[in-house]
C-alpha cells in the first residue's frame, strides 16, 4: 500500500514534468481548436468511436474546426460547409445523457475500509463484472482488509430527498484479488447476494473497454463518488481533460474533485479512468493547505485538501495489467465475465422497488428475452414487450446489443398499463445463418498435462548443452552452405539460407507452448523459464500447468459458444472465438506477432520464435514492432519495455528477439510488411543492431539444438552470427 504522502508526491511530479506540454496543449484549446490538442492518432481513434467513417475522421484530424461536431448531423459532402457555420462552443448534451447517467450510478458504492492494522475509513467502488469491483489500492491495500471491509449501494438519497436504505454486500477476496500499487487499483470479488438476499446483479456493472478513442484532451469527464464516505455524488462534466499520459490523465476541475476509487467517465457514459489521486494546492511554504486554506493535516482526509487537478489511472492500462495474472481456474473464471465479448449493453437486472424502502429480489416466470431489428430498435420482452429506439449515435463497428455504450444497465420495473386494443405490429428479425464447421477448442487430455510434467523434471538429469556434439550437428547441417558461402552475393545466401531452413523443416509442431517449449526448449541455465521481455523467472511446472488451466477454459467456453450457432453466423463465431483466445491468453509470446500471419500454421507453432512471456507483457507489446528508443532507459513500463504507438522496445531479450526475427524472414519470406504496422525495411538495422549488441548466449544454442532436434531445421544467425551482415534480408520482407 502506498502512503497517501508519497501518492501525492508522485502525481505532483508527473503534473509538474509536463506543463510545458500542457500549456502547448490549453492554447489550442482556448483557441477553441480541440482536433489539434491530442495526438492525431488518438483523435481519429477518437473520432472512429463517436460513429465518423474512416475518410472523414481522417480528414478531420488536425483541422481547424472550431469544435468537434456531432457525428450524427453530418456527413461527409457537408463536412467542410460545417466549419463556417459553427461559431462557438456548445456545451448541450441531449437530456438521455441525465437518465443514462442516473443509470450508470447504480453500480457505484460506498465502500467502509477496514485496514488489517485496525484503521478504518471510507472510499468508492464500482462493479466492473457481475462479480467485481475495481477501486484504488490505496483503498483495499491487501485481501486481508477487503475481507474486513463492506460495500454499500444506494447510500443517496431519494428523489424526495429522504435517504434510503443502502444494501451492504461483503467481499470475497479469497475468490479473487489482484491488486497494483503503481497502478494503484485493486480487483475484488464481491459476494453475489446481501443479507436481504439482494442479488448483486441487481446494481449493473460498467465492461471495460482497452481499446483507446474513449475520450481526447479537451473533453468533459464526469466522477461518480462517495466523497469522504458521503451520499454519493457526482462532479457533472465539471473536469476538462487536459493531458494524456502513458499510464495517467490529467483533468482540471472548478468543482467537486473525485474521490479514491471513483470511475471517471466519458460523455457516452463509458469508463475511462478509475480516479486515485490529485495535484494538491500548497502555500509559499510548499505545505499542503485546505479547502479552508489553512494548512492540511493527514487526519483531515483527502477530502479537505484544496486540489488543482486530478489524476486517473487509464482503464486500458489497469486491463492489460490484469491480462498479464497468472490465475487459478476459479478465478479465471470470474475475470472472464470482466472481458467478456457477448455481455448485453442491458442485463437481466432489476430496479428496486420505488414503493418499498428495499429492492425485491426478482422472481420471472420466464428468462428476459432481447432483440435487436434494423432500425436500432430493441425490444425486451419480460413477457410484456417494450420497444426502445436508443438515442445516442452507434459507436462504429458495433452491432447494437452487444457493443455499446458499455455501462450494463438494470432495466426499470415494468408498470403493467392498458392493452392496446390494435395489435402492434412485431419488427422483422432475419433469421442468422448457422454458423459452418468451426473448429472448437479441444479439451486436454489430462495425459498430456502428466507427459510435459514428466519431461520438465527429466530436465535437471540431462545436460543442459553439449557444445562439442552441437558443433558437429552444425557443421553436418550447413555443409552444402559453408562450401560456397566466401562466393555468394548477399542475395544468394539469402536464397541458400531460406531454401536449407524451409527443406529441413520436417517436423511442423502445433502450438502448444506447456508440451513443446516450456520442459525443455526454453529453459536458462538454471533450469528455470524467463519471460522474454521482463526477465521474470518461473518454474516449468507453473506455466505447464497455468497454460492447462487456461486450455480447459478455453474448451468450455468454446463449447458454449457452438451450442448457439444457431444464433451466431460462422464469423460471428470466429470472432467470439477469437475474443475467447484473447482474453485466455497462454504464457508465450511470438516474436512476430500471430495476426501478421493470420495465425497460420506452421508458422504459428515454430518454436524459433516461441518464447515464455507472461501475459501482462504479451499484452502490453500486442502486435507492436520492435523499435530502439533514444531515451529508452527513462521509460521502462512494469518492467516490459517502452510502448509509444507503432514502436516497442523490450526491457531484456533484445538479442534473442532479433535473431528470431531474423530467422522468421528466411523462413517464412513475404509474410511480413503487408501492412503499415508490421516490420518495416527500415528498422532492419534496429534488429541487427541488436544481434550485434548483446551476442549469442549458451541459452540460445540450447534452444536452438533443442529446436533442431524436434524440428528438424535451426536459426542460422545463433550458429554463424558473423553471417548477418552478408544476407540479404530485405529480400524476405513482403
Amino acid at each position: 500500500m502506498m502512503d497517501l504522502t508519497q501518492l501525492l508526491k508522485d502525481t505532483e511530479a508527473r503534473f509538474r514534468d509536463r506543463a510545458a506540454i500542457r500549456a502547448d496543449k490549453k492554447e489550442k484549446l482556448d483557441a477553441k481548436l480541440p482536433l489539434q490538442a491530442d495526438t492525431p492518432e488518438r483523435v481519429e481513434k477518437r473520432l472512429e468511436r463517436l460513429g465518423y467513417a474512416p475518410s472523414t475522421a481522417k480528414a478531420l484530424v488536425g483541422s481547424d474546426l472550431p469544435i468537434i461536431p456531432s457525428a450524427t448531423t453530418i456527413g461527409e459532402s457537408e463536412l467542410f460547409d460545417t466549419k463556417e457555420r459553427i461559431l462557438e462552443a456548445n456545451d448541450l448534451v441531449g437530456v438521455n445523457f441525465l437518465e443514462l447517467g442516473t443509470l450508470a450510478a447504480r453500480s457505484v458504492g460506498r465502500i467502509r475500509v477496514r485496514l488489517a492494522n485496525g484503521k478504518s475509513g471510507f472510499g468508492t467502488g464500482f462493479l466492473v463484472s457481475p462479480r467485481l469491483l475495481l477501486t484504488n489500492n490505496h483503498v483495499l491495500p491487501d485481501a486481508q482488509s477487503a475481507a474486513l471491509s463492506r460495500l454499500d449501494f444506494d447510500y443517496q438519497d431519494d428523489l424526495n430527498g429522504n435517504p434510503k436504505q443502502s444494501i451492504v454486500f461483503e467481499f470475497a477476496p479469497s475468490e479473487l484479488f489482484l491488486t497494483d500499487v503503481y497502478l494503484d487499483y485493486s480487483l475484488v470479488a464481491v459476494k453475489p447476494t446481501a443479507s436481504h438476499g439482494i442479488a448483486l446483479s441487481t446494481y449493473g456493472w460498467h465492461r471495460l473497454i482497452e481499446t483507446e478513442g474513449k475520450v481526447i484532451i479537451g473533453e468533459s469527464v464526469s466522477i461518480i463518488q462517495h466523497p469522504d464516505g458521503d451520499p454519493k455524488q457526482i462532479a457533472l462534466r465539471g473536469n476538462q481533460l487536459v493531458d494524456v499520459l502513458p499510464d495517467f490523465l490529467h483533468y482540471e476541475t472548478d468543482t467537486a474533485p473525485g474521490s479514491s476509487g471513483s470511475p471517471v467517465f466519458n460523455d457516452q457514459w463509458e469508463v475511462v479512468a478509475l480516479h486515485h489521486s490529485g495535484v494538491p494546492k500548497r502555500d509559499s511554504n510548499r505545505r499542503i493547505l485546505n479547502i479552508n486554506g489553512t494548512p492540511w493535516k493527514k487526519e483531515e482526509g483527502e477530502q479537505q485538501i484544496a486540489w488543482i487537478a486530478n489524476e486517473g489511472v487509464r482503464i486500458s492500462r489497469i486491463i492489460s495489467h490484469i491480462k498479464g495474472q497468472t490465475l487459478t481456474a476459479s478465478a479465471q473464471e470470474l475475470i472472464h465475465g470482466l472481458f467478456n465479448g457477448n455481455q448485453p449493453r442491458l442485463t437481466e437486472m432489476s430496479q428496486p422497488n420505488p414503493d418499498l424502502n428495499l429492492p425485491q429480489p426478482v422472481t420471472a416466470a420466464e428468462p428476459l428475452q432481447t432483440m435487436p431489428s434494423d432500425d436500432g430498435t430493441i425490444t425486451w420482452t419480460i413477457p410484456l414487450q417494450v420497444s426502445v429506439r436508443l438515442g445516442q449515435p452507434m459507436l462504429q463497428g458495433q452491432s447494437p446489443l452487444v457493443d455499446g455504450p458499455t455501462v450494463a444497465i438494470a432495466p426499470q420495473p415494468t408498470v403493467p398499463t392498458p392493452q392496446p386494443t390494435v395489435p402492434t405490429p412485431q419488427p422483422t428479425v432475419p433469421t442468422p445463418q448457422p454458423a459452418a464447421s468451426v473448429p472448437v477448442f479441444e479439451m486436454p487430455d489430462e495425459a498430456d498435462l502428466k507427459a510435459a510434467l514428466k519431461d520438465s523434471k527429466s530436465a535437471a538429469k540431462k545436460p543442459y548443452y553439449d557444445e562439442k556434439s552441437d558443433r558437429s550437428d552444425r557443421e553436418q547441417y550447413y555443409e552444402s552452405v559453408l562450401n560456397q558461402v566466401n562466393s555468394l552475393s548477399p542475395a544468394q545466401l539469402y536464397q541458400e539460407l531460406k531454401d536449407l531452413v524451409i527443406r529441413t523443416h520436417k517436423t511442423k509442431l502445433g502450438y502448444k507452448p506447456s508440451a513443446h517449449l516450456y520442459s525443455w526448449v526454453d529453459l536458462h541455465p538454471d533450469l528455470k523459464l524467463r519471460s522474454i521481455y521482463s526477465e521474470q523467472a518461473f518454474t516449468a511446472e507453473e506455466l505447464i500447468r497455468a497454460d492447462f488451466q487456461i486450455e480447459q477454459l478455453r474448451a468450455v467456453r468454446s463449447q458454449e459458444l457452438h451450442l448457439k450457432e444457431s444464433a451466431l453466423t460462422e464469423a460471428q463465431l470466429l470472432h467470439e472465438l477469437n475474443i475467447l483466445e484473447a482474453s485466455l491468453p497462454y504464457n508465450c509470446e511470438h516474436v512476430v506477432p500471430q495476426s501478421w500471419f493470420a495465425k497460420k500454421n506452421p508458422m504459428r507453432g515454430d518454436l524459433h520464435h516461441l518464447f515464455a512471456c507472461e501475459p501482462r507483457c504479451n499484452s502490453f507489446r500486442g502486435n507492436t514492432p520492435f523499435y530502439d528508443f533514444p531515451d529508452f532507459g527513462s521509460a521502462i513500463q512494469d518492467q516490459c519495455g517502452k510502448l509509444v504507438g507503432a514502436k516497442f522496445e523490450p526491457n531484456a531479450g533484445k538479442g534473442a528477439v532479433a535473431r528470431a526475427t531474423l530467422y522468421f524472414l528466411l523462413r517464412y519470406p513475404g509474410e511480413i510488411n503487408k501492412t503499415e504496422r508490421e516490420y518495416q525495411s527500415d528498422r532492419l538495422p534496429i534488429l541487427l543492431d541488436w544481434h550485434h549488441t548483446f551476442p549469442v548466449t549458451e541459452y540460445e544454442k540450447h534452444r536452438n539444438a533443442a529446436i533442431y532436434a524436434k524440428q528438424g531445421n535451426r536459426n542460422p544467425l545463433i550458429d554463424f552470427p558473423e553471417w548477418a551482415e552478408r544476407i540479404e534480408f530485405q529480400l524476405g520482407l513482403g
